[in-house]
């Protein structure tokens, strides 16, 4: 579905219509113009045949429930996004904001790919009414909150990033409350910044991964030119401006980063800020290996020991390649092996 001719169509409808249109859409979940029936004949027609409510899609279900989605998009380009079920009645989707990524992250599948380009607002929130019309089949409801930790870096597109975080938020739509939102950003200070700045409540994550810049700038090349002696301050500034507790997410790699000398060093590093860790429970990918669990453990009891509020997120989506960092989309990766 072009969501962005969608949204261009409802700027030339007056309030009411625009009301309806989103409660179609966004609340009813219809897959036809033609069960619209509060629309009238004409308009229906004409919204068939210009803005289908379709999506190109095709999805791979986890183990669990939930699962990947595959959307193609219009230039022959392909994202990935997950549907994450936490067996508590609280349901995730993990969204993409640009195909392939420029920040070459060490662990990650979506950086090998490089960038391709940013998605535009509406092919951010297809991702999520894709879901949306998914879950409502599988589970009887629709999903609660969203994550910013698919492909891409969600601050090098900020501008639609926002404008999907606000169609989310959007009452007469989707009405996910902003703290049911979160942006995972790989450290982009000017991001941070911006973030700090808006009326909504969105949740920020710093994908940390190192203790120190040494280790850090081996695994992501962002830390080059904004290291962590100018990255923590500006997370400094960000919570004492809005308040608000930052995720910083670690993944654990066996040999790299889960020594107890560098859950000692993340300890120094974070303590006394408003914030937690998220320890990933990374899946092997021939290049680096998950930390043993009883590492682990010992790395977790550590932080835990020296002050900081720590969870452990399992591995979601293991058995369909949706976990963290493995977001590469086999269609993208094909073509590219079709191209040498």
């Amino acid at each position: 579905m072009n969501i962005d001719a969608f949204f261009k169509f409802l700027e030339t409808q007056k309030p009411f219509r625009q009301r309806q249109l989103k409660k179609i859409v966004f609340v009813d979940l219809l897959e036809d113009w033609s069960l619209a029936t509060v629309l009238p004949l004409d308009t229906r027609e004409t919204l068939a045949k210009e803005i289908p409510l379709t999506i190109d899609a095709s999805y791979e279900p986890a183990e669990n429930g939930g699962g990947k989605a595959l959307i193609n998009l219009p230039d022959n380009l392909a994202i990935e996004t997950v549907l994450i079920n936490h067996n508590s009645g609280r349901l995730t989707v993990c969204v993409s904001c640009q195909v392939g990524c420029p920040m070459n992250c060490a662990f990650c599948a979506t950086g090998k790919l490089g960038l391709k380009r940013s998605l535009t607002a509406g092919e951010i929130v297809e991702q999520f009414l894709f879901f949306c019309r998914q879950a409502k089949k599988e589970f009887g409801t629709t999903p609660t909150n969203i994550v910013f930790m698919g492909m891409g870096e969600p601050f090098l597109n900020y501008e639609n990033v926002w404008q999907a975080v606000e169609c989310f938020n959007d009452q007469l739509g989707f009405n996910i409350g902003a703290r049911k939102i979160s942006i995972s950003t790989s450290g982009v200070i000017t991001g941070i910044d911006r973030l700090s700045k808006e009326d909504k409540q969105v949740n920020l994550a710093i994908s940390l991964h190192a203790p120190n810049d040494v280790l850090r700038s081996k695994l992501m090349p962002i830390n080059q030119t904004q290291p962590l002696e100018k990255l923590i301050p500006a997370i400094d500034k960000y919570i004492k401006k809005t308040g608000r507790r930052v995720m910083f997410e670690y993944m654990m790699l066996k040999g790299i980063n889960d020594s107890p000398k560098q859950a000692l060093e993340l300890a120094h590093l974070l303590r006394g800020k408003l914030c937690f860790v998220n320890l990933l429970l990374y899946n092997d990918t021939g290049v680096f290996q998950a930390s043993d669990p009883e590492t682990a453990k010992k790395f977790k009891q550590l932080l835990m020991d020296n002050g900081l509020q720590v969870i452990e997120r399992y591995r979601f989506g293991r058995d369909i390649q949706g976990a963290c960092g493995q977001l590469a989309g086999q269609k993208i990766n094909n073509d590219l092996e079709d191209a040498y």
